[in-house]
């Protein structure tokens, strides 16, 4: 084999030996170390060298017990691996590990939907399940049940959307917390199933989260302290009606005014799905090119916006929502939430009057757990394939994200970058989404995102806003906004359990 990388701290001879052990384990065809075979591995989108974090190979089990195995091989010669389920986190550095030289330990060939209750509403998963094979499960077994899934939907893996706690825009849209049961590889090799897995022959493992003793499943999301191989999933059943409809305010500050206008009829579920605001640039960037309206240098200016916002009928904010339950019980809520908008000035429009609308059967497909890949067509808005995603969260009140927005279109515009961004609602919290979109194939292009985004990482912490989420490169400094006490425990689990570091060392600043 033509070796290119080695592990940090193993010889040669050593990997030599470490992959003839994994090809006896995976089969030589599931083991790769060769830059044609990693290539697709290295396709980062943020803005980094990829060579930085070059792994020193792939392995693709296709079983939990060849997870353990893979895992007693990567204690005896000090390996380290990364897993990913589908690999597709584009805006939060793909397949790549947050450290040179691991092993990615690629679990796609997993892909068993291994139970669906159509009755209790759950689902039982491996990691390269991917939303599109369960959603075509649903359809040809007739079981009418909906999922919730993330942007990239069709291709992406709900168990490992779940544990890396992403979002999606059902009233299901908080994935964790309609999980239920976790199998888990630890590094020592054995398999932990949580909550009431644990119990041997359990009727209970996808209905009942809590189990007895610690709950223990949070630990083994956005971790490095095992290899999650299994996931219980709360489905949501088809509701007898569903309304989609669109809410368009003219000005960014109006931010300010609808959020204090979504905020009480979220809580009090009025509006039961997690809502999108979409900016302007987000909206349009799906679909349009800035060329179009912009081909100057720097971050494109409001009065291009306004031209595009005009041509295209979107506005500075455009709120996606739906209404969920029988006619009569939407029919009532309509009233309230159309009621609401208007007051404040927003235009609303149904879906009736949005037929043909793209975008807004796109967000419609979404917020009922149908696929789609409409939004990949922000990577065309810009061009040059570069994207990263900052993700801090705001409190659901119209002053914080009127100053959250405020900050990042400054810091944006002074490395000139576009505000193209969105916020996800939930109940009490917003996820202020900024798509950090430039051409990666300039260096200086490339360097300045770095630093943009490190900048926008230091001001919204210093500020108080902590970061959800966040790509490979920036790890360790998300962590280290959360303090010394968060992160010395994080250590001390992490040396408890894998006392040999062998499980994705540099997952969210986490080494032993």
């Amino acid at each position: 084999m033509s070796i290119n990388v080695l592990p940090p701290g193993v010889s040669g001879k050593n990997f030599e030996k470490a992959l003839k052990e994994y090809s006896a384990i995976v089969g030589p065809e599931n083991v790769h170390v060769s830059s044609d075979s990693l290539g697709s591995y290295q396709k980062i989108m943020i803005p980094v060298e990829a060579s930085e974090y070059a792994p020193a190979g792939a392995l693709a089990p296709g079983s939990v017990e060849e997870v353990q195995e893979i895992l007693r091989v990567c204690n005896k010669y000090k390996i380290a691996v990364w897993p990913v389920s589908t690999g597709k986190n584009f805006g939060y550095g793909s397949a790549s590990a947050a450290t040179k030289g691991q092993m990615i330990l690629d679990l796609r060939r997993m892909n068993k939907i291994i139970e669906v209750d159509a009755d209790l509403g759950t689902a039982l998963v491996e990691p390269g399940v991917t939303y599109q094979q369960l959603k075509n499960y649903l359809v040809e077994n007739n079981i009418p049940l909906w999922l919730s899934c993330p942007a990239p939907s069709a291709i992406v893996s709900p168990l490992g959307n779940t544990i890396d706690r992403g979002v999606g825009y059902t009233p299901y849209g908080e994935h964790f917390l309609f999980s239920c049961g976790m199998e888990v590889v630890l590094a020592d090799s054995q398999v932990l199933r949580t909550g009431m897995g644990s119990m041997e022959n359990s009727k209970s493992w996808q209905v009942f989260k809590w189990g007895y003793g610690p709950y223990l499943d949070g630990i083994f999301t956005q971790s490095n302290y095992g290899i999650v191989t299994k996931l219980g999933l709360w489905l949501m059943p088809q509701p007898p009606a569903f309304k989609p409809f669109v809410v368009r305010y003219p000005k960014d500050t109006d931010i300010e005014m609808l959020v204090e206008t979504i905020r009480p009829l979220r809580i009090s579920n009025i509006i039961p799905n997690a809502v999108v605001i979409s900016h302007a640039l987000w909206e349009g960037g799906s679909y349009l090119n800035r060329k179009d309206y912009y081909q100057g240098e720097g971050a494109i200016p409001d009065e291009a916006v306004d031209r595009m916002k005009a041509d295209n009928g979107i506005g500075a904010w455009n709120i996606y929502a739906g209404l969920y339950g029988s006619p009569e019980q939407n029919e009532l809520n309509w009233k309230i939430v159309k009621g609401a908008f208007e007051a404040t000035g927003g235009l609303v429009q149904e879906e009736e009057e949005m037929k043909g609308n793209e975008t807004f059967e796109y967000r419609a497909k979404l917020m009922r757990g149908e696929m789609t890949l409409h939004e990949f067509g922000l990577y065309n808005w810009r061009g040059g394939g570069g994207s990263a995603w900052f993700a801090p969260v705001a409190q659901a009140k119209g002053d914080d994200t009127l100053e959250q927005m405020d900050l990042g279109k400054r810091i944006l515009g002074k490395y000139g970058f576009d505000y193209v961004a969105e916020f996800i609602v939930g109940w009490r919290d917003m996820h202020h989404i900024i798509d950090l979109l430039y051409d990666k194939t300039d260096p200086e292009e490339t360097k300045r995102a770095n630093q943009c985004f490190d900048e926008l990482l230091t001001e919204f912490t210093a500020r108080g806003w902590g970061s959800y989420r966040t790509n490979t490169a920036f790890m360790d400094k998300v962590a280290d906004s959360y303090g010394p006490v968060k992160k010395d425990i994080n250590q001390k689990i992490k040396r408890a359990l894998d006392p040999n570091g062998i499980i994705a060392p540099g997952k969210s600043g986490i080494y032993n």
